[in-house]
């Protein structure tokens, strides 16, 4: 069973900056490490949308073009970890976040429901 911990989330001011840590666990996640991990997120209102995806390596990612240029996903295989940077943020920012395991593939995908472990969430609040 895979286990997703997500932190890091909190109150910003817009413009500033935080740091999501997705800590995994588990035998399955250990074996299946390769497969991707994203990032989506989840407005007020809103339907669960894309944000990043990494590969195995780090070497491949993918943006929502909302984020494209501010956000940068990466991943330290030694610690299970997947880490999504948040600079310049803004307050259409505001949302929960979640961390999510790629299924049975090593492609990267921005589709909710290719992915099969998902994290509690944490909220992300951008004041204007």
């Amino acid at each position: 069973q895979v286990q997703l911990v997500e932190s890091g989330g909190g109150l910003v001011q817009a413009g500033g900056s935080l740091r999501l840590s997705c800590a995994a666990s588990g035998r399955t996640f250990g074996i299946y490490a390769i497969y991707p991990m994203g990032w989506f997120r989840q407005a007020p209102g809103k339907e669960r949308e894309f944000v990043a995806a990494i590969n195995w390596s780090g070497g491949t990612t993918s943006y929502a073009d909302s984020v494209k240029g501010r956000f940068t996903i990466s991943r330290d295989n030694a610690k299970n970890t997947v880490y999504l940077q948040m600079n310049s943020l803004k307050p259409e920012d505001t949302a929960v976040y979640y961390c999510a395991r790629r299924s049975g593939a090593m492609v990267l995908s921005t589709e909710r429901s290719e992915y099969d472990y998902w994290g509690q969430g944490t909220q992300v609040t951008v004041s204007s």
